[in-house]
Protein backbone atom coordinates (compact mmCIF):
# COMPACT_ATOMS: atom_id res chain seq x y z
CA UNK A 1 0.00 0.00 0.00
CA UNK A 2 1.33 3.59 -0.95
CA UNK A 3 0.50 6.52 1.48
CA UNK A 4 1.11 9.58 0.26
CA UNK A 5 2.86 12.38 2.88
CA UNK A 6 2.74 15.97 2.69
CA UNK A 7 5.51 17.94 4.53
CA UNK A 8 4.87 21.27 5.58
CA UNK A 9 7.84 23.75 7.05
CA UNK A 10 5.87 26.92 8.00
CA UNK A 11 7.06 30.50 8.13
CA UNK A 12 5.88 33.45 8.10
CA UNK A 13 7.24 34.66 4.87
CA UNK A 14 7.69 31.23 2.86
CA UNK A 15 6.33 28.11 3.98
CA UNK A 16 7.59 24.83 2.32
CA UNK A 17 5.90 22.12 0.75
CA UNK A 18 6.69 18.55 -0.11
CA UNK A 19 5.16 15.40 -0.59
CA UNK A 20 6.47 11.99 -1.34
CA UNK A 21 4.84 8.39 -1.57
CA UNK A 22 5.90 5.88 0.54
CA UNK A 23 5.87 2.04 0.64
CA UNK A 24 7.27 -0.63 2.24
CA UNK A 25 10.19 -0.42 0.18
CA UNK A 26 10.87 3.27 -0.73
CA UNK A 27 10.15 6.84 -0.66
CA UNK A 28 9.29 8.77 -4.21
CA UNK A 29 9.12 12.11 -4.95
CA UNK A 30 5.78 13.71 -5.85
CA UNK A 31 6.37 17.54 -5.87
CA UNK A 32 7.30 20.21 -3.85
CA UNK A 33 7.53 24.09 -3.62
CA UNK A 34 7.47 27.18 -1.38
CA UNK A 35 4.20 29.38 -0.82
CA UNK A 36 5.88 32.74 -1.10
CA UNK A 37 4.01 34.70 1.65
CA UNK A 38 2.56 38.24 0.35
CA UNK A 39 0.54 40.75 2.36
CA UNK A 40 2.01 43.73 4.88
CA UNK A 41 0.02 42.61 7.77
CA UNK A 42 -0.01 39.17 9.46
CA UNK A 43 -3.68 38.32 9.23
CA UNK A 44 -3.38 38.21 5.85
CA UNK A 45 -0.16 36.36 5.42
CA UNK A 46 -1.92 33.73 7.42
CA UNK A 47 -4.82 34.15 5.03
CA UNK A 48 -2.52 33.15 1.85
CA UNK A 49 -0.15 30.00 3.87
CA UNK A 50 -4.30 28.79 4.54
CA UNK A 51 -5.46 28.90 1.23
CA UNK A 52 -2.01 28.06 -0.66
CA UNK A 53 -1.90 24.66 1.61
CA UNK A 54 -5.64 24.30 1.55
CA UNK A 55 -5.11 23.96 -2.39
CA UNK A 56 -2.11 21.90 -2.35
CA UNK A 57 -4.72 19.01 -0.06
CA UNK A 58 -6.75 19.44 -2.79
CA UNK A 59 -4.71 18.93 -5.43
CA UNK A 60 -2.47 16.08 -4.10
CA UNK A 61 -4.71 14.43 -1.70
CA UNK A 62 -2.53 13.53 0.87
CA UNK A 63 -3.19 10.96 3.22
CA UNK A 64 -0.90 12.40 6.56
CA UNK A 65 0.39 15.27 7.36
CA UNK A 66 3.53 16.12 9.07
CA UNK A 67 4.71 19.90 10.38
CA UNK A 68 7.85 20.81 11.91
CA UNK A 69 7.11 21.75 15.70
CA UNK A 70 7.89 25.49 16.55
CA UNK A 71 11.38 25.76 18.15
CA UNK A 72 12.44 28.65 20.30
CA UNK A 73 13.99 31.60 18.10
CA UNK A 74 16.25 34.04 19.87
CA UNK A 75 13.56 36.22 19.73
CA UNK A 76 9.83 35.93 20.76
CA UNK A 77 7.95 37.77 18.26
CA UNK A 78 9.39 35.58 15.80
CA UNK A 79 8.71 32.39 17.40
CA UNK A 80 4.92 33.67 17.91
CA UNK A 81 5.06 34.43 13.83
CA UNK A 82 5.97 31.09 13.26
CA UNK A 83 3.65 29.57 15.68
CA UNK A 84 1.11 31.44 13.83
CA UNK A 85 1.82 30.50 10.51
CA UNK A 86 2.11 26.47 11.73
CA UNK A 87 -1.52 26.96 13.21
CA UNK A 88 -2.93 28.62 9.92
CA UNK A 89 -1.34 25.22 7.73
CA UNK A 90 -2.51 22.79 10.41
CA UNK A 91 -6.09 24.66 10.35
CA UNK A 92 -5.73 24.10 6.91
CA UNK A 93 -5.09 20.42 6.51
CA UNK A 94 -7.87 19.81 9.31
CA UNK A 95 -10.38 21.22 6.66
CA UNK A 96 -9.96 17.91 5.14
CA UNK A 97 -10.18 15.55 8.79
CA UNK A 98 -6.10 13.92 7.97
CA UNK A 99 -4.08 13.12 10.38
CA UNK A 100 -1.19 15.65 11.59
CA UNK A 101 2.00 15.00 13.18
CA UNK A 102 4.58 16.74 14.30
CA UNK A 103 8.59 16.74 14.70
CA UNK A 104 10.88 19.11 16.38
CA UNK A 105 13.56 20.18 13.70
CA UNK A 106 16.42 17.85 15.53
CA UNK A 107 13.86 15.03 15.12
CA UNK A 108 13.82 15.71 11.08
CA UNK A 109 17.70 16.32 10.60
CA UNK A 110 18.50 12.82 12.79
CA UNK A 111 16.27 11.00 10.97
CA UNK A 112 16.96 12.16 6.92
CA UNK A 113 21.07 13.41 7.91
CA UNK A 114 21.95 11.45 10.48
CA UNK A 115 22.96 14.17 12.72
CA UNK A 116 19.98 16.27 14.80
CA UNK A 117 22.73 19.38 13.97
CA UNK A 118 22.94 19.17 10.52
CA UNK A 119 23.10 22.32 8.68
CA UNK A 120 20.45 23.06 5.91
CA UNK A 121 23.04 22.34 3.28
CA UNK A 122 23.43 19.05 4.22
CA UNK A 123 19.53 18.36 4.64
CA UNK A 124 19.62 19.63 0.82
CA UNK A 125 22.04 17.06 -0.14
CA UNK A 126 20.41 14.43 1.64
CA UNK A 127 16.62 14.99 0.12
CA UNK A 128 18.46 14.88 -3.42
CA UNK A 129 19.77 11.85 -2.26
CA UNK A 130 17.22 9.85 -0.80
CA UNK A 131 15.00 10.90 -3.46
CA UNK A 132 17.11 10.04 -6.23
CA UNK A 133 16.69 14.34 -7.90
CA UNK A 134 18.73 15.18 -10.04
CA UNK A 135 19.27 19.09 -8.14
CA UNK A 136 18.79 19.97 -4.20
CA UNK A 137 15.54 21.79 -3.93
CA UNK A 138 15.77 24.67 -2.60
CA UNK A 139 16.05 25.21 0.75
CA UNK A 140 12.32 25.70 2.33
CA UNK A 141 10.97 23.10 -0.17
CA UNK A 142 14.02 20.19 1.00
CA UNK A 143 13.06 21.15 4.97
CA UNK A 144 9.50 20.25 4.18
CA UNK A 145 10.38 16.96 1.82
CA UNK A 146 12.68 16.19 4.83
CA UNK A 147 9.79 16.25 7.28
CA UNK A 148 7.51 14.17 5.19
CA UNK A 149 10.73 11.74 4.96
CA UNK A 150 10.65 11.77 8.58
CA UNK A 151 7.32 10.84 9.44
CA UNK A 152 7.39 7.93 6.65
CA UNK A 153 10.77 6.67 8.39
CA UNK A 154 8.71 6.78 11.95
CA UNK A 155 5.52 5.28 10.43
CA UNK A 156 8.01 2.35 9.01
CA UNK A 157 9.55 1.89 12.34
CA UNK A 158 6.46 2.04 14.13
CA UNK A 159 5.02 -0.47 11.69
CA UNK A 160 7.74 -3.21 12.38
CA UNK A 161 7.77 -2.26 15.96
CA UNK A 162 4.16 -3.30 15.94
CA UNK A 163 4.34 -6.54 13.91
CA UNK A 164 7.25 -7.70 16.33
CA UNK A 165 4.78 -7.65 19.36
Amino acid sequence: MTLRILGIDPGSRMTGFGIVDQDAQRSLYVASGCIRVSGERLPERLKCIFDGIDEIVRRYRPDEVAVESVFMHRNAGSALKLGQARGAAICAVMQGSLPVSEYAPAEIKQAVVGRGRAEKEQVQHMVKALLNLANPPPVDAADALAVALCHGHSRQLLSRLGAVR
